[in-house]
């Protein structure tokens, strides 16, 4: 299924602190909500949004901060997730939930937080189990302080190297390319990815809380400490799944990752 042969609704829904979040939707049968991580707005979950839209309404959206949504000063975690509330109101009260990386946090502590969530699906979130990878606790500051100050190229690549452990010469080989200003673009909301993801600890007591069915994913291709955190997120999520699926860094092909999101949460 190609993106072209796709129709897409542009709509708005307005959150519990009045923030305007805009999402996209297409195809047609069960809502599911798509939540992006860093460097992700509504435009970067179409490929998946396609491959799903055979057998789901698909409900991408911009998460505050991103594209055409608003973004309501302070930022926390507890709004983002009344984000995720109002979509899932969008969508006729209830619905499936996709996250990626952050997003992937996002929707399981919606999860724990009881909305009416019908499945869970989770890719590679963040957490730190091991001794690499993961989030630092001071990161969030430094990103906001390197933004205020006009400095957004590095505040893209503290947050590559630090929070995404890519090493420092290929994200200096990445600066001249064109997907560079996008993620310049974007600098502003590191800080809010880097505060969903915290310490790195993974919350066992709060996954506990989860009775959501959940299926958790990670790629073959990823560096280890992501697939640790999959299998180490599934193992604290009551009754959830573990599914590595053949993929490149911190992605697998739409397609192959549609058609496990749909045995999941269709069965």
């Amino acid at each position: 299924m190609t993106l072209e042969g796709i129709t897409w609704t542009v709509d708005s829904a307005r959150s519990a602190d009045g923030t305007t979040i805009t999402y996209e939707t297409a195809g047609g049968g069960p809502p599911i909500v798509l939540v992006g991580g860093a460097f992700n707005d509504r435009s970067t979950t179409r490929a998946l949004a396609a491959a799903l839209a055979g057998d789901f309404t698909t409900y991408g959206y911009d998460r505050r901060g991103r594209g055409d949504s608003g973004d309501t000063a302070p930022y926390s975690v507890q709004r983002e997730i009344e984000d995720v509330a109002a979509l899932i109101g969008a969508a006729g009260g209830t619905a499936c939930l996709y996250g990626l990386s952050s997003g992937a946090i996002l929707a399981a502590y919606a999860a724990a937080e009881r909305l009416p969530i019908a499945g869970l699906a989770l890719f590679e979130p963040p957490f730190q189990v091991g001794p690499e990878g993961g989030a630092k606790p001071e990161l969030s500051e430094r990103l906001t302080e390197l933004v205020t100050e006009g400095r957004r190229g590095d505040a893209v690549e503290l947050f590559l190297t630090a929070a995404v452990g890519v090493p420092a010469e290929a994200v200096a080989g990445m600066r001249g390319r064109p997907e560079w200003s996008w993620m310049e673009g974007l600098a502003h909301t590191l800080a809010y990815d880097s505060t969903v993801t915290g310490d790195g600890a993974l919350p066992t007591t709060r996954l506990a809380t989860i009775t959501t069915p959940t299926v958790v994913v990670d790629s073959t291709g990823s560096p280890q400490w992501l697939r640790d955190a999959a299998a180490a997120t599934a193992e604290a999520i009551p009754g959830a799944t573990h599914r590595s699926l053949p993929g490149g860094f911190h992605e697998v092909p739409a397609e192959d990752l549609a058609a496990e999101l749909r045995a999941a949460l269709l069965g």
